[in-house]
């Protein structure tokens, strides 16, 4: 978090500074508007910090359902609607298929225009039993999004913006692919014209925004279990650009998202199926997908993207010059964050001092950018 002192209601977007003014002034009340980017950190230690938050958060523990519940008391507070999604779903415990139960947690803003974008951050966590607690996977999107959500309460929008927040993602997508079949009944995807997923948007040394992947295959069995195909399937570009370019007005040329470079099997700006956003672009609808990584790094298989960093504290030891391990053979960390025991508040500060609380900030000024001004939408289908 940017060291400062904030005075603010979280009831206004407007807020009187009495009192905490710099200049001491005593004449007319200075104001000020809120800093989303700022609250969606104190979101995130609500969610995330070892001491006073949630924590590890499971998929289907006690903690998850303790996540649900401060979601849904969060965006309720904020004057929201919730729609409470249980679901069900199986998997194999001893050998025995258990059946095991979550929760997805939906609101909508309604627009000027019958057409929705709708934003999505899984809020489970995985790797409690290497000490991660999730704070970027997924506490950052989690934060990020529920910030989000309390900024568009309070605005005029051009398009239906809904919001989705999936349980159990870690451990199959459970929570977006029961969404999206369940929407696909129901046509509540219809009019869904773009789709954002927010996943470890913070921690990682480079922020990426991603399209679909151009081939099929990659998403085929992700698309056959919700009885769809090749004929549904959506690789457009469009929200990714849109993004892109909402990144460049809000943080500059120099700072804006990155698209990642071709890799093998992987062509440039292009990603695979292993998070919420696979089951949107199965249906037909063009994502965005936002991760903090870094695909510079040849990690343990290869320029995947899954090495976030080159710092040593993740590494027994990293070679700059061939951007991968001294000896592959021995290296054990790999650069990695998610899922590990980096995956917490504290060594995350310690290892990148204010690095997750300037990129949390930015992503949540990105989206509130993109959703609130239709030229983007407008640029991205013309």
């Amino acid at each position: 978090m940017r060291r400062g002192i904030f005075c603010y209601s979280a009831l206004a977007i407007a807020i009187t500074l009495a009192g905490c003014n710099s200049d001491n002034s005593t004449d007319d009340e200075k104001t000020v508007e809120i800093d989303y980017g700022v609250k969606a950190m104190e979101y995130l230690t609500e969610i995330a910090d070892e001491t006073t938050g949630i924590g590890a958060r499971e998929a289907s523990s006690q903690q998850e359902i303790q996540t649900g519940n401060w979601i849904y008391d969060k965006l309720t507070g904020f004057g929201y609607d919730v729609l409470v999604q249980p679901f069900t779903y199986v998997k194999k415990v001893e050998g025995v298929d258990t059946t095991f139960i979550s929760n997805n947690y939906i609101v909508e803003k309604k627009g000027a225009q019958d057409k929705t974008i709708l934003l999505s951050a899984h809020y489970d966590s995985t790797g409690s039993d290497h000490g991660s607690l999730g704070a970027t996977d997924n506490g950052a999107g989690l934060a990020a999004a529920i910030a989000i959500a309390e900024k568009l309460q309070t605005t005029d929008l051009p398009y239906n913006v809904r919001i989705l927040l999936p349980g159990a993602e870690e451990n199959g997508l459970n929570g977006s692919l029961h969404y999206v079949k369940n929407a696909l009944a129901n046509g509540e995807l219809d009019n869904v014209i773009s789709m954002i997923n927010y996943d470890t948007v913070g921690g990682g040394d480079i922020v990426y925004v991603h399209a679909a992947h151009s081939d099929y295959n990659e998403y085929k069995s992700k698309c056959e279990s919700l009885g769809l195909d090749e004929s549904n399937y959506n690789k457009e570009t469009t929200i990714r650009d849109a993004m892109l370019q909402a990144s460049i007005d809000v943080i500059g040329e120099d700072n804006k998202y990155i698209i990642h470079p071709a890799l093998a099997g992987y062509p440039e700006g292009e990603t695979g199926s292993w998070s919420d956003h696979a089951g949107f672009a199965c249906a037909g609808i063009p994502i965005a997908y936002v991760e903090a990584t870094n695909f510079n790094i040849n990690g343990e298989y290869g320029y995947d993207g899954y090495s976030q960093t080159t710092n040593p504290q993740m590494w027994d030891c990293y070679d700059a010059e061939t951007k991968t391990a001294c000896d592959r053979d021995t290296e054990t960390k790999w650069g990695k964050i998610w899922h590990t025991e980096y995956d917490k508040l504290d060594k995350l500060e310690e290892a990148f001092p204010g690095r997750v609380s300037e990129q949390v900030k930015n992503n949540v000024n990105i989206v509130i950018e993109l959703l609130t001004n239709e030229k983007y939408f407008i640029q991205a289908q013309g």
